[in-house]
């Protein structure tokens, strides 16, 4: 994952599992049974984080060839240790893929493509290494209406300092809707555009389970929390404690909602179309 502006700090691989990999999972299960497609196919999965996506696609398609590329070492790092094989690493800008023209049949993205600069060159990027014929296919998180945690953070947040307002993902990842995504999609020169959502429950044991994360400095919410009072901080999680839907034992039973998007390379004349 690419970080897109200054409090989008994506480096340590055991934060992002306890603040979103441990979600990102549920989708890109869900995101690869759709994809569908045969075995024996050469797959690259941009701005791969921890490895979440990749693992699925290793575990799941059987794939020929598995490569995940991001641009922070400590992320490649994590995914080298989880991912089973033939997944390989290697550290790479998105927008500069170092990747000879038509290699792969599927190029995949999961929870990356916002923090893309800028996201256009990215997926021209992914369009160039795919075959004619061949899938691009991305996961973002839903940020404005469907990422409950997140919404009733920055719901927090704004009402003690005003000033968080601005750096709601909500507010900033305006991408992070069908309509731009599938413009974006169409702009890169891919046909049979198609997006749709992918919800999947987000249960925490209690408070702490989903307050710990926001403590651990990764992503535009725990980096507004790293740069608070320990006053405010505690004002901020007393304010979001108040605001959430609480069981009797103590667990708190939100949702996240993702936009899928894919699209194919225009086929070229002869070519395969298969996924």
């Amino acid at each position: 994952m690419q970080a897109g502006g200054p409090s989008d700090v994506w480096a340590e691989g055991d934060a992002y599992e306890r603040y979103m990999g441990r979600w990102s999972r549920r989708v890109a299960e869900v995101f690869v049974t759709r994809l569908g497609g045969p075995a024996g196919l050469r797959w690259l999965d941009v701005g791969c984080g921890t490895g979440a996506l990749t693992a699925v696609v290793a575990s799941r398609c059987r794939p020929r060839t598995l490569l995940g590329l991001d641009r922070s070492p400590e992320f490649v790092r994590a995914a080298r240790a989880a991912a089973p094989a033939p997944a390989r690493f290697a550290v790479a800008d998105a927008s500069a893929l170092p990747v000879r023209d038509a290699a792969f049949d599927a190029v995949v993205s999961g929870l990356a493509l916002n923090f893309l600069q800028p996201p256009g060159a990215a997926v021209a990027e992914a369009a160039r290494v795919v075959r004619p014929g061949g899938l691009v296919a991305a996961y973002v998180w839903d940020y404005a209406d469907g990422m409950a945690l997140l919404r009733r953070f920055w719901d927090a947040a704004a009402a003690l300092d005003p000033a968080a307002a601005a750096l709601d993902e909500g507010r900033r990842f305006a991408l992070c809707r069908p309509g731009p995504l599938r413009a974006l999609w169409s702009g890169a020169g891919l046909v049979d555009v198609r997006v749709a959502p992918v919800e999947v429950p987000t249960v925490f044991g209690g408070l702490e389970d989903l307050w710990e994360p926001f403590l651990r400095g990764q992503g535009p919410a725990p980096g507004y929390v790293a740069t608070l009072t320990p006053a405010a901080r505690e004002r901020l999680r007393t304010r979001l404690a108040e605001a959430l839907p609480t069981d009797p034992g103590g667990a708190v039973a939100l949702a996240a909602r993702a936009w899928t998007v894919r699209g194919r390379r225009p086929p070229g004349p002869g070519s395969d179309a298969r996924p």
